[in-house]
């Protein structure tokens, strides 16, 4: 049975192939068998470089920069996280709010609120015969339990849980209120486990602690001989799916910008208002009215200037690094709630005061690394400035290092 699996394994990656560029992740170890062969320990990242004759095997390289031949049966796709939307969920609003939009529905009517008399918790508001029943959701070992037998990894799984069947509550839950604004999404930490962004606790060392912040600390720690930053959360789930929401919105986005960058395609215009999310979560990089070759420049025209990077506002000189430019604002734009940037200089002095030194500080709640990406995005010397390819890898540590 388990050559059977192997085999239609094998079958789905040698004859189906996997394009160049696509991300792997090992699903055992693999020692060298000849000079050609990349050896590889399990959940290694690597990057599929081209197919070969042999169905079986692929040109890889791997993180560190190694290339050579791997077997295709020993590795998987790496997927991309969706997001779990929340349109249901009304932050924090008060108990007679709750009961003014629920009162007058039908049974199952119902929303989902933070806990206005024990803060961390949350508060589930259903509408039954004309009236409003209060369950208070307890957050404890991180997950999320009503009657304290069911318990959930997110609010997302609970709500579902209740919408297919009762299961105690007055009613079994069936029509959201959404919520008016913004909605707030949910991630469940297996589909990252699933996907391959989970590295194996036994090959992390943790050491100092670099910083301290709102949400956790900052550790220098040691990953397969790699240093790499460990952001630990606090023992609060809110703060956990915030962060790994974040995460997957910054990772979808600059893997997208990663690939117009191996298409040598500039954006011209990236910013948050270009980027959509759709209703499972998937953040897509949009609006391409201005983008062209790597190698177009444009004389005179009108830009977003509090997006672009000064080079290209003073010499219409476009590149993806001027991208990067326009990628750190967006980073700044996402952990600032959506704020306009530079929101204390007129639009005309931005490029002035930029060009003396002038940096947005990190918005409240920015994780240090993250802001240092932005300070990296915003040099001036272009040539300084990261590329996507790297800011991706970056980032995915991030996402995989957080425990």
């Amino acid at each position: 049975m388990v050559w059977t699996e192997r085999k239609m394994t094998h079958e789905r990656i040698g004859r189906g192939g996997m394009a160049p560029g696509t991300e792997v992740v090992a699903r055992y170890n693999y020692d060298a068998k000849s000079e050609e062969d990349l050896a590889f320990e399990k959940g290694d990242i690597m990057t599929v470089v081209r197919p070969t004759q042999d169905p079986n095997w692929l040109r890889a390289r791997h993180v560190d920069g190694r290339e050579g031949l791997i077997p295709a049966i020993y590795i998987y796709r790496r997927a991309e996280v969706k997001l779990n939307a929340m349109p249901w969920f009304h932050g924090k609003i008060t108990r007679e709010k709750a009961e003014d939009l629920l009162r007058a529905g039908d049974d199952g009517l119902f929303l989902v609120r933070e806990s206005t008399n024990f803060p961390g918790d949350y508060t589930l508001c259903v509408c039954y015969k004309s009236k409003v029943e209060h369950y208070r959701v307890i957050y404890t070992d991180n997950r999320l339990t009503i009657d304290e037998e069911e318990y959930f990894e997110n609010l997302s799984k609970l709500v579902e849980h209740y919408q297919k069947d009762a299961d105690g509550l007055c009613t079994q839950l069936r029509k959201p209120v959404p919520k008016e604004g913004g909605l707030e999404f949910s991630v469940d930490s297996s589909a990252f486990e699933q996907a391959g962004w989970v590295v194996d606790k036994q090959d992390l060392k943790l050491g100092e602690v670099l910083g301290k912040g709102e949400f956790g600390d900052v550790l220098l720690g040691t990953l397969r001989g790699q240093k790499v930053a460990v952001k630990i959360l606090k023992d609060c789930s809110k703060a956990a799916q915030k962060f790994l929401a974040e995460a997957s919105v910054m990772t979808d986005t600059c893997a997208g910008m990663e690939y117009l960058e191996s298409k040598h395609v500039v954006h011209r215009d990236l910013a948050a208002r270009n980027v959509l999310i759709s209703e499972e979560g998937v953040a897509k990089v949009s609006d391409f009215g201005l983008a062209r070759e790597e190698t177009f420049n444009l004389e005179g025209g009108k830009f977003p200037i509090k997006w672009t990077a000064p080079e290209a506002l003073k010499y219409s000189k476009f590149s993806n690094k001027s991208d990067m430019w326009s990628f750190g604002i967006l980073l700044w734009e996402i952990y600032s709630f959506g704020r306009v940037p530079y929101p204390r200089i007129p639009l005309a002095d931005v490029v002035k005061h930029v060009e003396k030194g002038y940096r947005m500080e990190a918005p409240e709640g920015c994780p240090p690394e993250v802001y240092e990406i932005m300070r990296q995005a915003w040099d001036l010397d272009q040539d300084k400035r990261p590329t996507f390819v790297e800011v991706l890898k970056h980032l995915e540590q991030l996402r995989s290092q957080t425990l």
